[in-house]
């Protein structure tokens, strides 16, 4: 147990910095008219007069999962049970914004575990992947904050997290392929150790 702990605490994210709270003199929407202005826009004609308060909206929606906390999400919503197989909940939409170009990227996760005694409500899986994809990610860490969420929460045997994505910044700019699509995976427990397990779950998942 101790040599698997010590791999949670090497992919877990790392801290967040939380703001000091201070006052500050400009908005975000004072800041995108800043932007349009310098993109060479008029931020005070027609169609753009209301877009810097509609942005600071959808942005502050868009990464509001840096307010939610990961034990409220799952509470409530875990039970005993005499059952010791794979659980799959697959095709799970979310939608994320790329720290990199603050561009976004959606796709579906695919989540299964191995329960050891705790099983958590089906519904709440998906509410989890959401919290975690509200605030500026990689794909990369994405897929383990999910993996390491679940085997922190509930404890099972293993965890299993595939995500597929499509990312605007490789679609819209770079190398502009419009068909691409990023696979990053995470395997904790029986899913890394067990190779016919971690076989099962791929194998579920081309069926799908």
């Amino acid at each position: 147990m101790e040599k698997f702990d010590a791999k949670l605490k090497r992919i877990e994210e790392l801290p967040l910095i939380e703001p000091d709270g201070g006052e500050h003199s400009e908005s975000i929407a004072d800041l995108v008219r800043r932007i349009l202005t310098l993109l060479g826009e008029d931020p005070d004609r027609d169609g753009l007069r209301r877009t810097p308060e509609r942005f600071e909206k959808a942005l502050r929606f868009l990464t509001s999962g840096y307010h939610q906390d990961q034990d409220k999400v799952l509470n409530g919503a875990m039970f005993s049970v005499a059952y010791d197989q794979m659980v799959l909940v697959k095709d799970i939409e979310f939608h994320s914004l790329c720290e990199h170009h603050m561009l976004p990227f959606s796709g579906r996760v695919h989540v299964a575990y191995i329960p050891d005694k705790k099983v958590v409500g089906l519904s709440k899986i998906p509410r989890l992947v959401n919290m975690f994809a509200r605030r500026l990610q990689i794909q990369e860490r994405l897929t383990n904050q999910i993996a390491v969420a679940i085997q922190r929460k509930i404890a099972p045997l293993g965890v299993g997290v595939v995500i597929e994505a499509r990312h605007m910044c490789m679609v819209m700019r770079g190398v502009e392929k419009q068909g691409s699509q990023a696979v990053t995976s995470a395997m904790l427990g029986e899913f890394r150790e067990n190779q016919q397990t971690r076989k099962e779950f791929l194998s579920l998942l081309r069926g799908k």
